[in-house]
């Protein structure tokens, strides 16, 4: 069986193309049913993110280019299309780039965390769907470990780094002093916990959450002293807002350009900063042609992200060597799996031959026979019982010239060169 890790992230693909492919959570399980319906590939996960779209699948094959091409009429794209913003990574490979994403070296943020949380989501979804077998099952477990053991031998997470934290840092840069200012939070997710947190420490003035569950907006606003809101009131609220954060998992524009429009006419012109974490994206395109509206997208941070790598890339580097060990234990264990159906056998046989041996010496034993000449019996019979068959296949090997199979023997079984 092959492991294949394919899809496009940021590096490939603008977000135009990434929100095309994105999984809600209802398209997600419908893409598990049919892959497995199809019989496209013996198990998979799925990983849909804002910055990214992963398909991990074992397959008897060696291509997946079905399932590139599920991918691609899933969401009624264009396959040549598709296809120049993919990456397919095979055995090894798929596994360093899986081990790579949990361990945040391969998101925009070096070394950010909340991939690991996804990862764990999409595996255990692919789990609820019956999607996971023994070989994905393993491996995205071991990627969980591998996660653990480079936040904890590296220094990879000690710096607050995060799209959210790039987002909050942006509007510092804009604004200056951020207590006399009003942001408006869009989603109650963990992108907008870690936003308020980070707008929270840096002394905003007041903060408006908005969800579309009024009891999550309100649980976040208790911890950081906001206001929480529906979706439905945020035209309302709007004017109000300095600053706009929204990472939501609609598949409709939350804000619109007419919104935006009224929004900054009541404010008489004073700028909003917009900040558009979705994939879909919250925020209609339109809105960033106001002249009175800084619209960004998780695009645009990477410049500022980049500002604030500097501590974890030699925390990188270290954590690189850690995966690549990590990858050839895997290799190890997963090469492991192809001798133990054999080991099996040669245990099922020995106990066999012992079984026969035993009744026989019991039977010697019921009709008289001294103790000894059993022992002697049994001891004689196993010794060419178990080395007959070796001893007959190490001969064919030497007429027919197999010094590989005479050296095998000599280090299975211990053997001294001088024998």
């Amino acid at each position: 069986m092959q492991v294949f890790a394919f899809g496009l992230n940021h590096n490939t693909a603008p977000v135009e193309i990434r929100e095309q492919v994105n999984f809600s959570s209802e398209r997600l399980k419908q893409a598990l049913n049919q892959i497995l319906e199809r019989e496209l590939a013996q198990e998979v996960v799925i990983l849909s993110t804002c910055n990214r779209t992963e398909l991990y699948c074992a397959i008897d094959n060696d291509s997946c280019n079905e399932l590139m091409n599920f991918l691609a009429a899933f969401h009624k794209l264009s396959y040549p299309e598709l296809k120049s913003h993919l990456y397919v990574y095979q055995q090894a490979e798929a596994i360093r780039h899986l081990l790579r994403v949990a361990c945040g070296l391969d998101s925009m943020v070096l070394g950010e965390p909340q991939i690991l949380g996804q990862i764990k989501v999409a595996y255990n979804t692919a789990r609820e769907f019956n999607t996971v077998g023994k070989l994905l099952d393993k491996l995205f477990s071991y990627s969980f470990s591998v996660a653990k053991q480079v936040r904890t031998d590296t220094a990879i997470g000690s710096s607050p780094v995060s799209v959210a934290f790039a987002a909050v840092r942006l509007a510092q840069q804009i604004f200056g002093d951020l207590s006399q200012n009003t942001a408006l939070l869009i989603g109650a997710g963990e992108t907008i916990e870690l936003a308020a947190r980070h707008l929270h420490e840096n002394k905003l003035g007041r903060m408006i959450v908005a969800n579309r569950t009024i009891e999550r907006a309100r649980q976040l606003t208790k911890e950081f002293a906001g206001y929480a809101i529906t979706l439905e009131e945020i035209p309302r609220h709007l004017a109000e807002a300095d600053i706009v954060i929204s990472s939501t998992a609609s598949t409709t524009h939350i804000l619109t350009a007419n919104e935006v429009k009224q929004a900054i006419k009541i404010r008489k012109h004073r700028p909003i900063f917009m900040v558009d974490i979705a994939v879909p994206r919250d925020i209609e395109p339109a809105v960033g042609e106001f002249e009175d509206i800084y619209l960004y997208s998780v695009d645009d941070l990477n410049e500022v992200i980049q500002d604030n790598l500097r501590s974890r890339e030699q925390a990188a580097q270290k954590a690189e060597e850690i995966i690549d060990t990590q990858v050839s234990h895997f290799i190890a264990w997963w090469n492991s799996l192809d001798v133990v159906d054999t080991i099996c056998h040669l245990r099922d046989q020995a106990q066999e031959n012992r079984h026969i041996l035993v009744q026989k010496a019991k039977r010697m034993l019921d009709n008289g026979k001294s103790p000894y000449d059993v022992v002697d019996y049994i001891a004689h019979t196993l010794t060419n019982t178990l080395m007959h068959n070796p001893c007959v296949k190490l001969r064919q090997a030497s007429y027919q010239g197999r010094d590989d199979l005479v050296t095998a023997a000599r280090e299975l079984f211990q053997l001294e060169d001088d024998i």
